[in-house]
């Protein structure tokens, strides 16, 4: 892409007039071929997903699980009382009116809907004898299926949904939270939960106008200019934007998820500014220097631009890593994320380039009343003084830093030892919610495992075979754990005349466990593994059935098993594309293998972090979560792949300024120091921009964002702020002249593919140590 960014310079007005209209493009395909967004995933050879495609064979009923449930409870009273009935009636009504809505069940009466099941006649249409003998079934069947609680207290109504039942435009899901959350009042509390609803039950986000803001306070600090800090705010939200409407068109193909498009500009909005910065930064390095602007220019995009090409191909690399998982799921929100950067990266290889041409020194005005006066006069100015200090500090005793470091960054890791993966439940969700209102509800009146079944499918010996069913149907509910099933053993005389209970060739059955534990209590996954290993063997050797466990809660444990599977091979295979890629970049070994390991060692550090607040609930109560519970099984393999791609930019931001110094003395000391002091203070400004961005989807009511807003800004504060400042610059002191060594023969090989050098805009403006040889090299090199 260097072409492109000497074009921009070469051409400014005709690169933006090509931005633009590349731009409108992008945007006009993104609203016309758009597609819809949704939380689907799938899971080959998985028992859950066996159970699944069994219990497709079963003909629906109008008993099972709905899409959408509407719950509700009086603070006094019962909902059976006429005053609670009259409340709620006409909500119900509303909702059922919905273009998306088929029915609506009511358990004060008939079914509220323009498709609802014809339930007249019923037992009725049976023969007297046969009606005497099922009564105490059917009694034990209405008892079971009540959507009333024993004791009174809540109700709920199943809302069936047009198409396959689990679809509904994005207006009828908000005007059904709308309705249940204006029914909400202190004599009645009303909750409504459902997958379905997820989107419509979140604020429209914030978090992005949190992050720019203080992006443009830290830009005004470190630059002192209004048009310098603006800049890369500009650029980056431009690129946002076409990654945006990329993610649209990226889902007409994939399935990507809700969340996505707000995790996307999560990344992309850090790297965005991340990108743009280091490339303004190295513009600004120029013109203090002298520099005329097209020639500052062409030095930024030949220096940092290449850089920042490398270190969005290996971010991009990093996400499209996830596609080795095998997961839909993955694959939609590494390709989505994985667009943004691209947009974000040609923003400021692109769009970026063709501004600094043309606005020339105008870049730096508007200057800010604290901002040094530094004058475009060729006078090399004390750019990096700070850091060069720091720098001479730092190795003068490299160990003691080196030791520091790394302590930090194990102590802060161990917790990860006791990391527990899973999904967390509505109870995790603000107590406002409707899903939360809907979950607690739920809990209290027909107990905790009711948020969470598992549904078995059975394989019957025989067709219709009731007495192996019977039996089954028995021992799971001697299984410790079980709170219930539905059939229970009374029921069971209903099904040798029910048209739905049996697939059509009276093989497959289905039996609902609910649990006596919550959806994410870890006896809930004990429960699971005791039904696939204890239960299932002893089912089929005393009644010849096969019963395979599916359902919400097996999957996700399945997905977690899956993932646990697979990640050493992740992890392998994208710290392996990374350490090659570095090596091409720098022509070292070392250095790549310096950078894989830190890597490794932030992402320990970050789950760690993760752990200590998600699982165990430290600083909850501040960060304004709710409950504690496992972390979501895919957090690990994201943070990694957006950790791993983001501590190679810093990597290369910071070693590739080293490489231009070492390449210009050969000298590792003071190429060290005077990297540090050229990219320290923008790998700084970058890692606070970054980490603020991140921090600023903390808030969030989404408990998926703001745990991945929690683990990345910790993962870019640990690897920027200790990992890339203090522990690398202190390893590769000490490992002095090796750390540019490679083999001959695989030099040779390697392609050269190096960051171009660029003029020499850093002063050591402090006496160098006589006794120092590397300080006496230095002097003989380049005369300071």
């Amino acid at each position: 892409m260097g072409a492109l960014s000497r074009w921009a310079v070469r051409k400014p007005v005709l690169a933006l007039v090509a931005w633009f209209i590349a731009m409108a493009g992008v945007i006009g395909i993104g609203t016309q071929l758009g597609g819809e967004f949704n939380d689907s995933f799938s899971l080959p050879d998985t028992e859950s997903t066996t159970a699944t495609e069994m219990l497709s064979t079963l003909p629906p009923s109008g008993s099972g699980e709905a899409a959408v449930r509407i719950v509700w409870s009086p603070t006094s009273g019962s909902v059976t009382d006429p005053a609670v009935a009259a409340e709620i009636t006409p909500v119900l009504e509303e909702i059922a009116a919905l273009q998306s809505v088929t029915c609506v069940s009511n358990p004060y009466g008939d079914p509220i809907g323009r498709d609802c099941p014809d339930t007249g006649g019923g037992d009725q249409q049976l023969p007297d004898f046969l009606q005497e003998q099922l009564a105490p079934a059917f009694e034990a069947t209405a008892q079971a299926t009540s959507p009333i609680s024993a004791d009174g207290t809540v109700a709920f109504a199943r809302v069936s949904l047009a198409g396959n039942g689990a679809e509904i435009s994005g207006p009828d899901a908000s005007a059904i939270v709308a309705a249940v959350k204006a029914a909400n009042s202190p004599e009645l509390a009303v909750g409504a939960s459902g997958q379905v609803l997820e989107f419509a039950n979140t604020s429209p986000p914030s978090s992005e106008a949190i992050g720019i803001l203080v992006a443009i306070i830290i830009l005004l600090i470190a630059f002192g200019s209004i048009i310098a800090a603006g800049i890369p705010i500009v650029v980056a939200l431009l690129g946002l934007g076409v990654g945006q409407m990329l993610i649209l068109v990226v889902a007409r193909f994939l399935d990507v998820a809700t969340f996505a498009p707000t995790l996307a500009a999560m990344i992309g909005l850090g790297v965005g500014i991340d990108y743009a910065l280091f490339v303004m930064n190295r513009y600004r390095q120029a013109l203090l220097a002298g520099h005329d602007k097209t020639e500052a220019a062409y030095e930024a995009v030949g220096t940092a631009g290449r850089a920042v090409q490398f270190a969005g191909l290996t971010v991009i690399i990093a996400l499209l890593g996830l596609f080795v998982l095998r997961i839909n799921f993955f694959n939609g929100l590494a390709v989505a994320a994985a667009v943004t950067v691209l947009s974000v990266m040609l923003a400021a290889l692109w769009l970026l380039p063709a501004l600094l041409s043309l606005l020339g020194t105008k870049a730096l005005a508007l200057r800010m009343p604290w901002a040094r006066k530094s004058k475009v006069d060729g006078t090399k100015h004390p750019e990096g003084r700070r850091f060069m200090a720091y720098a001479r500090l730092l190795q003068k005793r490299p160990i003691v830093p080196a030791i520091l470091a790394l302590g930090v960054v194990i102590v802060l890791a161990l917790p990860t030892l006791g990391l527990r993966l899973g999904f967390a439940d509505d109870s995790g969700k603000p107590e406002t919610n409707t899903a939360r209102i809907a979950y607690d509800l739920m809990s209290e009146g027909f107990g905790p495992g009711v948020n969470g079944p598992f549904f078995a499918a059975v394989n019957l010996p025989a067709p219709r075979d009731l007495d192996a069913l019977a039996e089954t149907v028995r021992i799971i509910n001697e299984t410790p754990g079980v709170a219930s099933t539905l059939p229970n053993e009374e029921m069971l005389p209903i099904y040798s005349i029910s048209p739905t209970a049996f697939s059509d060739n009276g093989i497959v059955t289905s039996v609902l466990i609910t649990p006596e534990s919550a959806p994410q209590d870890v006896a809930t996954s004990e429960l699971l593994d005791r039904l696939r290993t204890q239960t299932a063997p002893l089912v089929q050797s005393e009644t010849g059935a096969t019963m395979y466990v599916g359902g919400a809660q097996a999957i996700t444990q399945d997905f977690t098993q899956v993932l646990i599977n697979v990640l050493p091979l992740f992890l392998g295979i994208v710290v392996l594309l990374g350490f090659l890629a570095l090596m091409v970049l720098f022509r070292s070994f070392l250095v790549p293998l310096t950078a894989a390991v830190t890597s490794l060692l932030s992402f320990g550090a970050a789950l760690g972090i993760t752990v200590a607040v998600f699982q165990w609930g430290w600083l909850a109560g501040p960060l304004g979560i709710t409950s504690t519970g496992p972390i979501f099984p895919f957090l690990p393999v994201m943070v990694f792949a957006i950790l791993f791609g983001l501590s190679m930019d810093y990597q290369v931001f910071l070693v590739s300024r080293m490489q231009e110094e070492w390449e210009r003395t050969h000298d590792n000391g003071a190429a060290v120091r005077r990297g540090l002091a050229g990219s320290g203070k923008v790998v700084v400004i970058a890692a606070a921009i970054m980490s603020s961005v991140f921090l600023a989807f903390v808030p969030s009511p989404d408990g998926t964002i703001k745990l991945f807003g929690i683990a990345l800004a910790s993962a870019v504060i640990i690897d920027a702020f200790i990992v890339r400042l203090v522990l690398v610059p202190s390893l590769m002191t000490m490992f002095g002249k090796a750390n540019w060594w490679l083999p001959a023969w695989l030099a040779n090989a390697l392609p050269r593919i190096s960051v171009e050098e660029g003029g020499d805009e850093i002063v050591e403006d402090e006496p160098l140590d006589e006794a120092d040889p590397d300080a006496i090299g230095e002097r003989e090199r380049v005369g300071v």
